[in-house]
């Protein structure tokens, strides 16, 4: 197995490898973990990897995936995956910037073929969001989305109402997803080892009301925690008449005092209709 420490260090010095902190680089030397990520992901069809690194993850899902598809933004890591995982003939490594694909086109045409296709990976840091909400507001047809990331950005995305961690992430996520913890991940299981633990979140897609605008609602979620220690009043009243506000507060049984993060996603959606409902949007 790749995600070994024996296997990881021949890997890294045959290739005469070192992790590249610009890729956000962190390769997990514990195969029981990458085994549980891709048992847990729901990937017996098609699935989408990104970020390969050496291929740990990559080799367990090609284990139990009828199609694997791997983006990898490296380009001296590719002649090593067609290597070790030259076996796998199930496997397609692509050399290109994850963000900087059509998805949904990717997806479409797995599904040609496949019956479903799923999303599973150990994410880079640096890019955690900006991968997640490419997938979220791509509209492609995934139903499974299961990724490592730092363990406190996977609070933020999984809290709920008048926890610390609530924030316009977790209600735009939570209005999309269904959001579950898979499982904690000790530092201790990468090399190099970073300086904080990661977790495996899991996203399964809702049926979510096809005429709900979206776009304008999260803008509006945004809006709401713009300045988080401000009351909902205060990061509204720059755009929406202070007269309006309390008609909308007093409607929905909320004190002018309230503020973003003691609100649950059903009352912003009630909120953000009545809103609405005055045209200020």
């Amino acid at each position: 197995m790749i995600a070994s420490i024996s296997k990881t260090n021949e890997i890294l010095n045959k290739y005469n490898l070192r992790a590249k902190k610009g890729f956000g680089q962190n390769f997990i030397i514990e195969s029981g973990v990458v085994a549980k990520i891709a048992s847990s992901s729901f990937s017996d069809e098609a699935v989408i990897e990104i970020g390969p690194g050496i291929g740990a993850l990559t080799e367990q899902l090609a284990l139990i995936s009828k199609k694997v598809i791997s983006f990898e933004i490296d380009e001296n890591l590719i002649p090593v995956l067609d290597e070790v995982l030259k076996e796998y003939k199930n496997v397609e490594i692509v050399n290109k910037d994850f963000l900087e694909i059509n998805l949904k086109e990717v997806v479409d045409k797995l599904l040609l073929e496949y019956k479903k296709v799923s999303i599973c990976a150990n994410l880079p840091y640096y890019i955690t969001t900006p991968i997640l909400f490419k997938i979220f507001e791509s509209n492609a047809s995934v139903d499974y989305i299961t990724v490592m990331v730092q363990k406190e950005v996977a609070d933020r995305f999984k809290a709920k109402c008048n926890s610390s961690d609530y924030n316009a992430l977790s209600v735009i996520t939570q209005y999309l997803y269904d959001v579950s913890l898979v499982m904690v991940v000790s530092a201790s299981v990468f090399n190099p080892k970073p300086n904080v633990d990661s977790a495996v979140i899991q996203f399964k897609r809702k049926n979510v009301d096809e005429n709900f605008d979206r776009e304008k609602f999260f803008k509006f979620v945004k809006m709401c925690f713009k300045q988080r220690r401000k009351t909902l009043y205060n990061n509204l009243k720059d755009s929406i008449s202070k007269e309006i506000i309390n008609k909308v507060l007093l409607e929905n049984g909320l004190k002018e005092s309230v503020r973003a993060q003691e609100i649950s996603l059903n009352t912003f959606i009630k909120l953000f209709e009545n809103f609405k409902g005055y045209e200020v949007f």
